[in-house]
């Protein structure tokens, strides 16, 4: 077998996948590795990160030994990884805790802090992003307010991916698209932002340095290639955040293109040349893999996971026809799926599920497919707020197992008011976006692959007949939850005497 080949390593929550390209992007083999997740107290998770390079180790010789492709024919290694992590390292790049990963919750005092100091406004502004708990620096704050002997000895706090890029190389190194999900990096000038830095006490000497993420950050060392099974001086890319590198992946790149994903959540994010604030925070922006592109976007808090926990619950066999075979609309009946509260556009951790005009003769095809117009009328106040401020949005790509579905995309794209475009993925849009990103790094690709290879197999156009009537129950979508507001308040309150 000859010819040069991307390793690319998706570093996700549950496990590590490794994929391998060709010189022209198709897939050539895949493996994973799974590894746990600990939730020590309630708001809390953590990660070991010997399981990440465990994971790596294992797959990359899975892989090379299942293909048959030489180590030597390796052109390089890249990177994606879930974001908005916390691992404090030492100088030597040793972990001195579990990572705290993006799910982890309980940094909610600082998070308030980083507000105080540097200004709710300003950080959205500047950032692209709310002051929440979710991000990496108000995790930073907590290790210092809370294990400051750990503080104290951190020489960096990395991400999951940039961890692995030091174990592989010796290099501190971040892209831009992680440093977005820091409320550290100022988006337009693609630098960490000095001032928020001496409001919260914070050196520039405990971040590692930015770089585009297609960057050749350094090469595999003698001292850990025999444990990956590759050669020694392979050249090693940056890469990108997952969120990030999925849009590549689904060939998002030129301005106005863009995609949705439905997982256990759901978010639509287009490509646009700059930060896009919205003047009423309901959409925040990182930025992208491209090193001149930015990703605006709203996120959804459960979508696939609202439809998963409808499924077990009615148990009703064949749920997809069942709900195919019922009126759009669902007989008068609404769901609104903030069955964990709710991100954009509410941003209402108070928010929760319900079922609006529930009647005796609703069974469970009406509530099946109730729970699939919810989430889809959920993206389109997403869409709406989005196009207050982006690109003209003319078709969404859509990604992740909800394209699966042999109903749902159509129910999106009557919903939304867009043609649907299914895809062909030369492997998942995440792991080939973090190989196109590693491509580009060594110039076997260029950043146009990216849609070359994720081709549309289908478009699935909106049913004019039906975009005035999802109109029409948009409206009453919105009013629901509006009218259930100060519910969920009380609610709330109620919960915790």
């Amino acid at each position: 077998m000859t010819g040069r080949y991307i390793l690319a390593h998706d570093l996700g929550t549950s496990g590590n996948k490794a994929t391998l390209f060709d010189e022209q992007g198709q897939l050539v083999g895949s493996a994973f590795a799974a590894y746990p997740t600990a939730y020590p107290h309630p708001n809390w998770a953590e990660q070991d990160p010997e399981g990440w390079w465990a994971a790596v180790c294992q797959t990359t010789q899975q892989l090379l030994a299942t293909t048959g492709v030489p180590a030597g024919a390796v052109a390089a290694v890249g990177f994606s990884g879930m974001m908005m992590g916390c691992l404090p390292v030492d100088a030597a790049g040793v972990p001195l805790r579990s990572c705290i990963i993006w799910a982890d919750q309980r940094a909610e005092k600082e998070a308030a802090f980083v507000a105080a100091r540097c200004g709710a406004e300003e950080v959205y502004r500047r950032c692209g992003h709310r002051t929440s708990p979710a991000y990496a620096a108000p995790k930073i704050l907590w290790v210092r307010n809370h294990q400051p002997e750990i503080y104290g000895r951190a020489a960096k706090f990395l991400v999951p991916k940039d961890y692995l890029v030091h174990r592989l190389t010796g290099v501190f190194a971040t892209d831009y698209s992680d440093a977005s999900g820091t409320l550290l990096f100022d988006l337009v000038a693609r630098s960490w932002h000095l001032p928020f830095l001496e409001a919260l006490g914070i050196s520039v000497e405990q971040l590692p340095e930015v770089y585009p993420s297609s960057s050749v950050v350094g090469q595999l060392t003698a001292a850990v290639a025999p444990a990956l099974g590759l050669v020694a001086g392979t050249p090693v890319v940056v890469g990108g955040g997952d969120g990030s590198c999925a849009g590549v992946g689904a060939g998002v790149v030129e301005p106005g293109a863009a995609y949705c994903v439905i997982g256990t959540s759901a978010w639509i994010s287009v490509s646009s040349l700059a930060p896009a604030p919205d003047p009423q925070q309901r959409t925040m922006t990182f930025h992208h893999v491209h090193p001149e592109r930015y990703a605006p976007m709203g996120v959804m808090q459960l979508a696939g996971g609202a439809r998963e926990w409808a499924w077990q619950l009615l148990a009703g066999g064949d749920l997809d026809t069942a709900a195919a075979a019922v009126e759009p609309g669902a007989g008068g009946l609404i769901f609104l799926p903030y069955l964990m509260g709710e991100r954009s556009p509410w941003w209402n951790p108070q928010a929760r599920g319900a079922f609006v005009g529930l009647a005796v003769s609703h069974g469970s095809p009406q509530l099946a497919r109730a729970v699939l117009e919810g989430v889809a009328l959920g993206l389109r106040q997403i869409l709406d707020s989005l196009r207050e401020q982006t690109p003209a949005i003319e078709a969404l790509r859509l990604i992740g197992g909800g394209g699966r579905s042999q109903l749902w995309p159509q129910i999106l794209a009557d919903v939304l008011g867009l043609p649907i475009h299914l895809l062909a993925l030369p492997g998942e849009a995440t792991s080939w976006g973090a190989a196109v990103a590693a491509g580009v790094g060594v110039g076997l690709y260029s950043w146009s692959i990216a849609a070359e290879r994720s081709q549309v197999v289908r478009t699935l156009e909106p049913n004019p007949a039906l975009q005035q009537r999802y109109a029409e129950l948009l409206e009453i979508f919105t009013e629901s939850y509006l009218a259930l507001s100060p519910v969920y308040a009380r609610l709330a309150a109620w919960r915790g005497t």
